[in-house]
């Protein structure tokens, strides 16, 4: 893989990270959190470019996803459980 492309799948696993951090809710947090990096450890082996930038358009939408899903669920947030303090 090339650096800048390293460089990019590096900088858009930090923003999903960033992103699933801030959902409200504690069980969608550590979900999305999971999933995140258990897709990236899962692809972390992949060189061919085409994969690459396929996957990369994948995690773009993801995150716009994730950004989203934080939203309405700031809209409507609940009461904290008893893990959350």
């Amino acid at each position: 893989m090339a650096a800048s492309a390293r460089a990019q799948v590096i900088s858009l696993y930090r923003s999903m990270l960033s992103a699933s951090k801030k959902f409200p809710s504690y069980n969608y947090r550590t979900y999305a959190l999971r999933r995140v990096r258990d897709a990236f450890r899962a692809n972390r082996n992949i060189e061919d470019p085409k994969t690459v930038a396929r996957l990369m358009t994948e995690g773009q939408q993801t995150l716009a996803l994730i950004q989203r899903q934080v939203t309405i669920g700031k809209m409507f947030e609940s009461q904290k459980i008893v893990v959350e303090g």
